[in-house]
């Protein structure tokens, strides 16, 4: 197999891993803009964050913009650092009020993973930058 083209059921299941993240971000980050209220009506309560809604504009804007980022082509791997970044604020912000492990703490990493597996599937250029797989040559 040509490592620079990625195989049929590998770019699917990069794109169906990615879509699902996108999906998710997109939907999280349209809530905070279309309907920053109900967001923060909704916010577990205690993280810290002002429940004001220009806050929310704020924090939906700063998800948005990567995702949209990471959905083009050419500036995947950029969005993809930029969501890193955002979900690792989320992750520090649900260690900090001692938020459930499993279900709000983790749920970036969980995320994280999906967008990064999904690029690393579909993209021989992660690929050959993080080489998860040994080849037969040493």
């Amino acid at each position: 197999m040509n490592d620079a083209v990625p195989a049929k059921g590998q770019l699917i299941a990069g794109r169906a891993l990615s879509g699902l993240a996108i999906l998710f971000l997109l939907f999280d980050a349209g809530l905070k803009l279309v309907a920053p209220q109900f967001a923060i009506d909704n916010s577990p309560p205690g993280l810290g964050w002002p429940p004001e809604i220009a806050t929310m504009y704020l924090l939906g804007m700063l998800l948005l913009i990567p995702t949209l980022l990471h959905i083009w082509p050419r500036t995947a791997v950029l969005g993809a650092i930029l969501i890193t970044a955002y979900l690792g604020g989320a992750i520090a912000t649900h260690v900090r009020v001692g938020s459930p492990l499993f279900s709000h703490t983790l749920f970036g990493v969980y995320l994280g993973v999906m967008l990064w597996g999904g690029l690393w599937l579909r993209d021989p250029r992660v690929r050959a930058l993080i080489p998860l797989t040994t080849g037969a040559n040493p």
